[in-house]
């Protein structure tokens, strides 16, 4: 068997764990074994870019998904339509071949297309509260973190 990664759905950053936090739901399906690599086009769907969700205040609900839903269209998965488009640049469902991935720089999959409103846009931030939240959740993701690399740094205990 061999494995075909068909779909990336980007989900915001903090939704399961702390601020910052990158998540990315992998689609995929078994094939028979082949020659050829099962992997033809990957559909990217970016929930990530422009959208604010906490874990207490505003929280991923099965709605906010529905747009994703309705483009994976899973009762047909062959016939997807991308919603990006050099006309429409806002479209957040799009489909990259495996040579467009493969002739990439890196060999990451996180790829973005849309423009990220909050770098540019100032008068449109989230709620202070919201911030807030996102703020203590980042202090204490980086506290975790270093409490990781201080433990790494210490010394083994030395048997007895």
């Amino acid at each position: 068997m061999t494995t075909e990664l068909h779909t990336i759905l980007r989900l915001p950053t903090g939704i399961f764990y702390a601020q910052g936090v990158k998540a990315n739901v992998l689609f995929f399906d078994n094939r028979p074994a082949g020659k050829s690599t099962a992997t033809k086009d990957v559909w990217y769907f970016d929930y990530r870019t422009n959208i604010h969700h906490t874990l207490k205040r505003k929280p991923l609900r099965l709605e906010d998904l529905r747009e994703f839903i309705d483009c994976y269209n899973p009762t047909n998965r062959r016939k997807r339509k991308e919603t990006w488009s050099e006309k429409n640049p806002e479209g957040r469902w799009r489909k990259f071949t495996n040579e467009e991935l493969a002739a990439r720089d890196k060999t990451s999959l996180d790829l973005f297309w849309l423009k990220d409103d909050s770098l540019a846009d100032l008068d449109n931030l989230p709620e202070p509260a919201d911030l807030a939240d996102e703020i203590i959740d980042n202090i204490k993701a980086g506290l975790i973190s270093f409490r990781v690399v201080a433990a790494s740094l210490q010394p083994s205990a030395k048997p007895a």
